[in-house]
């Protein structure tokens, strides 16, 4: 007998009414009404009014980033705007009382439920889409079928999402990334933006403007906070959660993804042997790897080695970086990468918070630094690293050029002063520097800052806390809402 027999449609209309208290009060529940905004709000609202084309918006991103509270800022928003608050559907698909129901289904009740006589006009909420089955199927007929109607779900599986939305869903859906929170967006949810003052700094002969910390030292507290437990909202503003980080965070996101959600998809039977594999990157992150050595650390078989990289990859989870040579030439053939956690405080959930002085900082920063660029589209990162006879070295982060065939710039992320003072000990990076004809680079350090000039080349002394927090600005103003 199927489960739609078993729960009376009356049932169900009693709890699409429930989910939705904004058809009564005209607002949502203060829970999520009184939760600041992320930034990425403003990139995505527009998304949700857009109406001349006929799309469904596809909120993807790991677990606990934010996404049913960013739904339900819209709904705020939406009724800020003076549309009819009977004119917006919530329904969390991850309620078993909604199993063998099709979206379709779904929607006629909620029609009975609120009394329209159409669904004219109506906003469509979708939380956690990825429970039904087939659902992208489902969400490309009810797209075609209601072409009045904006439809807006959301989904934890990334892997399966960012796969249906582009194969199945061709023309039909619009896919929106949610990462974990930025350091800008930390320092914005925690109330510290006095911490931050725009001013400028030199870089390449110029004055660009740019965000500083008068008070350095209390900005680096706060992104030491950020590097244990910045990735998602609910832990940054819950001190009970940062003290059971293992809990909350290997528990709820990372064992349910490494569980159930990629075994799930990709059918993966071994999932302790998956689990081990990603706990190595994790107290690793930011060191490279050769698919040798993973092997034989992980007593693992290659090819089973990278279908796990393109699994972890694909649920937001880690990011591989892949290596050019001393003239920012890709290699032909791929053996060895840097595996990075997409935010830093995973580590912490699986081990423990690292201190100022800890020995694994260096890297944790590096993580922290790449996490901010993974939130833009379209960037070619790599990292360089080269071994020519007795001539070696490596540069932490650089950036290509595809349409020129050479690096537009390389970074060299330091958690140290030293070099502050002795620029002509980055040998690497002045190797790399003077082979591109690069003339300015960045280096980061702890709380230094300022312009150093070695061998023509204009050094950019920042602290690694300034330069994160730059990044996630200069990202949230340049990313587009085009479609």
């Amino acid at each position: 007998m199927k489960n739609s027999r078993l729960i009376p449609t009356e049932i169900i209309i009693e709890r699409l009414q429930y989910e939705n208290p904004w058809w009564v009060s005209k607002e949502i529940p203060l829970i999520y009404k009184n939760m600041l905004r992320r930034l990425y709000f403003d990139l995505f609202y527009p998304f949700v009014t857009e109406k001349e084309v006929r799309r469904a918006v596809v909120l993807m991103g790991p677990r606990r980033v934010g996404k049913t509270v960013m739904m339900f800022h819209c709904i705020d928003q939406l009724l800020a705007d003076g549309v009819d608050a009977q004119k917006i559907l919530f329904v969390g698909i991850d309620n078993p009382i909604y199993i063998q129901r099709s979206l379709e289904d779904i929607l006629v009740l909620s029609q009975r439920a609120v009394g329209a006589k159409d669904l004219d006009g109506f906003y469509v909420f979708f939380d956690e889409i990825q429970y039904l089955k087939d659902w992208e199927r489902h969400l490309k007929v009810l797209v075609d079928s209601y072409p009045n109607v904006k439809f807006i779900v959301s989904g934890s599986a990334a892997a399966a999402l960012k796969w249906y939305s582009t194969e199945s869903g061709a023309g039909r859906f619009t896919d929106f990334m949610l990462p974990p929170l930025t350091f800008q967006e930390f320092i914005h949810l925690k109330n510290k933006n006095h911490l931050v003052q725009q001013s400028v700094i030199e870089y390449d002969g110029e004055s660009i403007a740019y965000w500083v910390a008068p008070n350095i030292s209390e900005f680096n507290k706060e992104f030491l906070h950020y590097l244990n437990f910045g990735g998602y909202p609910e832990v940054v503003l819950s001190e009970t959660i940062q003290k059971d980080m293992g809990r909350y965070v290997k528990n709820d996101i990372v064992d349910k993804v490494l569980l159930r959600d990629l075994p799930s998809l990709y059918g993966i039977k071994d999932v302790q042997e998956l689990n081990r594999f990603f706990t190595y990157l994790a107290y690793n992150s930011g060191n490279e790897f050769s698919y040798e050595t993973m092997s034989k650390e992980g007593a693992i078989q290659k090819e089973t080695l990278k279908r796990y990289l393109e699994y972890l990859e694909s649920a937001f989870l880690i990011k591989v970086l892949n290596k050019v040579d001393i003239n920012a030439k890709r290699l032909k053939r791929i053996t060895r990468f840097k595996v990075y956690l997409t935010n830093p405080s995973l580590r912490t959930a699986l081990f423990s918070p690292v201190k100022e002085k800890d020995k694994e900082l260096g890297n944790l920063v590096e993580t922290a630094i790449l996490s901010q660029w993974m939130h833009r589209e379209n960037l070619d990162l790599t990292y360089a690293r080269w071994k020519e006879g007795r001539l070696e070295g490596e540069v932490d982060l650089v950036l290509l050029d595809d349409k020129m065939f050479k690096p537009k710039w390389g970074v060299e992320i330091k958690w140290s002063n030293r070099y502050f003072n002795s620029p002509w000990d980055l040998k690497s990076l002045i190797t790399f520097c003077k082979s591109n004809q690069l003339k300015s680079t960045i280096v980061t350090t702890i709380d230094m800052s300022g312009t150093k000039i070695h061998e023509g080349i204009n050094f950019t002394f920042l602290p690694a806390s300034v330069y994160a927090y730059n990044i996630g600005d200069y990202t949230l103003k340049t990313k587009t809402t085009a479609y």
